[in-house]
């Protein structure tokens, strides 16, 4: 149910007071939406009066934000873009659906992209636009309909469908490897380690689960698989990689095991929604053929296979 008229004001007056907030002028707000500053005065008076609440501060021929003028323009800017970003995407897609899909880097570059093309062939009235996130978000908040996540199965207030497990294992190029002694687990504390900060404790896992005794694990910090892969090639050190993530390099040579230990992660790969858009025709065919891909991922990799059903977070 929508809430009582007087807390929904006209998109006309909704503009005039985002403007005039944004640029903190009547005349710049005037210019901006090609009217007269007294129509932008009278738009801003009007919507003033319909909340009951003043927004602005008038001092002589200046204006100012309220406390509570700040706060919402804050919130209308925001709603303002989202109903732009939603008549937009309708504009480039009449007969179709427009899913907002928040990717990881890595996976979304790597293994999603290039399978992109026959989700597309398949359903060519859906359009996707991929925005990335390394965290979990909430959907009030943002435009998105889904997420690709890596982590515990939670999601506060979304949906969660478990695509698949990881295994991991220890990277570095061929000229570190055969510049340093790396025959046992242990002989990894000798070496530079290259850490992901979404994955503070991958190698304390690591060596753990390799029966490796240590009081500290330090090294070099990234935000990102990619850069983290380009160092180890580049000889900067090793790096503990998930292994669907670097076939191609561990197939062209350019990185090799530093030790051939692959270990399963503690997180798996889901896909995070709303409970909301769990019936929205794209993000549903979406999730069908992701579903179907996975599934071929784990028959070329065994050790990626697990079942879990879908939950709730």
């Amino acid at each position: 149910m929508l809430p009582a008229r007087r807390f929904l004001p006209s998109l006309s007056l909704l503009a005039a007071f985002e403007t005039a907030a944004r640029t903190n002028s009547i005349t710049a707000a005037a210019r901006e939406l090609d009217l007269t500053q007294s129509a932008v005065s009278r738009q801003i008076k009007a919507l003033e009066a319909q909340l009951g609440i003043e927004l602005f501060v008038r001092e002589r021929q200046t204006i100012r934000l309220t406390a509570a003028g700040e706060t919402y323009s804050r919130e209308i800017r925001e709603a303002l873009r989202r109903i732009s970003t939603a008549s937009l995407s309708l504009r480039a897609n009449p007969r179709g659906g427009t899913l907002n899909l928040a990717i990881l880097p890595t996976f979304g570059t790597r293994w999603l992209a290039p399978r992109l093309g026959q989700f597309l062939s398949e359903h060519p009235g859906i359009t996707i636009n991929l925005v990335t996130r390394l965290r979990p978000f909430d959907f009030r908040l943002e435009t998105m309909d889904a997420a690709i996540h890596f982590g515990q199965p939670t999601w506060p207030g979304g949906e969660l469908t478990f695509l698949m497990k990881e295994t991991t294992l220890p990277a570095c190029s061929p000229a570190f490897k055969a510049a340093n002694t790396l025959n046992e687990p242990a002989d990894i504390l000798n070496v530079p380690l290259l850490h992901l900060m979404t994955r503070p404790d991958a190698w304390e896992h690591w060596l753990t689960h390799c029966g490796v005794t240590y009081d500290s694990v330090n090294g070099m910090l990234f935000d990102q698989f990619a850069t983290a892969a380009q160092a180890a090639m580049a000889g900067i050190g090793v790096a503990l990689l998930p292994v669907f993530l670097i076939q191609d390099e561990l197939s062209r040579g350019d990185l090799v095991p530093a030790i051939d230990r692959e270990i399963e992660s503690t997180s798996c790969y889901y896909l995070a929604y709303p409970k909301e858009r769990a019936d929205y025709p794209p993000l549903a065919a979406f999730q069908a053929w992701l579903v179907r891909e996975i599934a071929k991922t784990k028959a070329g990799r065994p050790d990626l296979a697990g079942k879990m059903p879908a939950m709730r977070a």
